[in-house]
């Protein structure tokens, strides 16, 4: 059955702790970047920043609001970035058979401009980053190394709203459909987006669209 996690976009407070323990705990490096106008920062996914809370200004029935949005691989169940990297070669992206979790294998480098700019394409999300001279791909691998320890992925862990519940994929599913009941009440706009397509689901209470803004 594999896991899965449940992303509430109406717990999210924007604080961003997931964003940190990621960082944390893959060791990757802070980025040079500037102010675009908007609390969100890095401006977007990269090589170095492989989860990122996007932040977004909207309005709806008169009223402002921000609308939070963790942004992370989706780790489909048939995962594209698969299909395209393995009419390159085998194995450049792997996709564990217990978890479910889709997690690049190849070492910075050797995955090619080409491919990674395949691999990239591929995703309806646009998730997956190659490194600045265009090739290898960086994306969210679901934390492998802890989940196959039996540990929490490390934003979960971090996450203090329950925003982010992680744990078997039926136990999360039946947890989704009963979460989105009970946020009809206040939210009747939201769904659940793709839950029959990925591990990575997400709660919206409004239309998805809205959550994203084209980096500057």
């Amino acid at each position: 059955m594999g896991k899965c996690i449940l992303v509430d976009l109406t717990r999210c407070t924007g604080c961003r702790g997931c964003q940190v323990a990621c960082k944390q705990w893959k060791n990757l490096p802070a980025e040079k970047t500037r102010n675009t106008g908007t609390h969100q920062n890095p401006p977007d996914l990269s090589d170095k920043t492989i989860r990122l809370v996007r932040f977004t200004e909207v309005k709806e029935n008169g009223k402002l609001q921000w609308l939070f949005f963790p942004e992370q691989c989706r780790h489909c169940y048939s995962a594209p970035c698969k299909r395209a990297a393995d009419d390159f070669s085998e194995g450049l992206i792997m996709q564990d058979g217990a978890t479910g979790a889709v997690y690049p294998s190849a070492k910075k480098g050797d995955i090619s401009v080409k491919a990674a700019k395949a691999i990239r394409e591929s995703c309806p999300y646009d998730i997956p980053r190659s490194s600045p001279d265009g090739t290898g791909v960086f994306k969210c691998d679901f934390c492998f190394d802890r989940i196959s320890n039996g540990m929490k992925p490390s934003c979960v862990l971090t996450c203090p709203t329950d925003a982010l519940v992680y744990g078997d994929e039926e136990e999360i599913v039946d947890l989704a459909v009963q979460r989105l009941k009970t946020i009809r009440k206040e939210y009747p706009k939201a769904y659940l987006g793709d839950p029959a397509n990925t591990r990575v689901i997400y709660l919206f209470q409004t239309d998805h669209r809205l959550y994203y803004q084209d980096p500057v």
